[in-house]
């Protein structure tokens, strides 16, 4: 089996998210840091213009956002189990709305200190201002709000080392992001923010003690050829009832419905209620699948 390679950098949270799975089911992975901000010259021949972090390959076999990500390592790597029940529910609110008002706090409390180029590429990702005033005028309500999100991490922690019970799950993964990219960015809003959630605080210790799996660094140039050197798996089954009513080998574009909606265009491999995958002759690196969640994203004909 081709090595899971991990393309990332470490600040990011949503890369956070499957570096705690990778630890959760202690994987080795190979590590190739990208950009924060564009260009990122190794990434796109592999995703054919997705630009968003992280991306995960294996092999010939592209894997963008981490719903399919996280998706996709459960199916491989099936023990121990991390989604059950509901989780992808939660995954969403923590992706979403979580995540959204902890970007307000994080850069209503760090606003003096982002730089330009930050700010322009953001702005150019999202298709709308990056206003870090608008953010530093509602910093106050934002925390309110961020604390009574992290309020139901506390209740659902009850009497349990994890919301999942007493082994971490896809849901404990989904919402950690959010409190450890705001420790990591804004540690003093953290603390005060988190002051008097004793269960949520030990819960984030257990889920940091959780670790990262077994990491290796790799070069963007070395992940590329490992790409060509490669042939694309099978890919998952084709629902010919999906409501695009696209037929396999049709020439299609893929895009996000929330931010980042840069194109991607290819060949329809196959597509079902969880799944987008797309074929693409990706010049020196022949053919790769590209996969996307369905859910989430846009599937519609060249």
């Amino acid at each position: 089996m081709s090595d899971i390679i991990l393309h990332h950098y470490d600040t990011s949270p949503f890369s956070e998210k499957v570096r705690v799975m990778l630890g959760v089911k202690a994987l080795p992975w190979r590590s190739v840091i990208q950009p924060v901000i564009m260009p990122k010259p190794e990434l796109i021949p592999l995703t054919g213009g997705y630009r968003r972090i992280p991306v995960m390959q294996i092999g010939a076999d592209v894997y963008c956002d981490t719903q399919v990500i996280l998706a996709e390592l459960e199916a491989r790597y099936p023990r121990p189990p991390v989604v059950r029940g509901a989780d992808w529910a939660v995954n969403l609110w923590a992706d979403r709305l979580f995540f959204q008002i902890t970007v307000a706090v994080v850069f209503g409390e760090t606003a003096d200190d982002v730089p330009a180029a930050f700010i322009a590429d953001r702005e150019k990702l999202s298709g709308r201002p990056f206003d870090l005033a608008a953010m530093k005028a509602v910093a106050g309500p934002m925390r309110a709000q961020w604390r009574a999100h992290a309020a139901w991490i506390e209740r659902g922690l009850a009497s349990n080392d994890f919301l999942g019970g007493s082994t971490p799950s896809l849901a404990d993964i989904a919402a950690y992001m959010n409190v450890w990219w705001l420790g990591r960015a804004a540690p003093e809003a953290a603390r005060v923010l988190l002051d008097g959630l004793t269960k949520t605080l030990g819960w984030r210790e257990r889920m940091k003690a959780l670790g990262h799996g077994r990491r290796e660094e790799m070069t963007g140039a070395e992940a590329l050829r490992a790409a060509q050197a490669a042939s694309p798996a099978n890919p998952p089954p084709n629902d010919a009832h999906d409501p695009s009513r696209l037929a396999c080998g049709a020439e299609v574009v893929v895009r996000a419905d929330d931010y980042g909606r840069d194109p991607v265009a290819g060949r329809l491999v196959a597509v079902n209620a969880e799944r987008i995958v797309i074929a693409r002759d990706a010049g020196e690196l022949d053919l790769v699948h590209v996969h996307f969640p369905r859910a989430g994203y846009g599937l519609a004909a060249a």
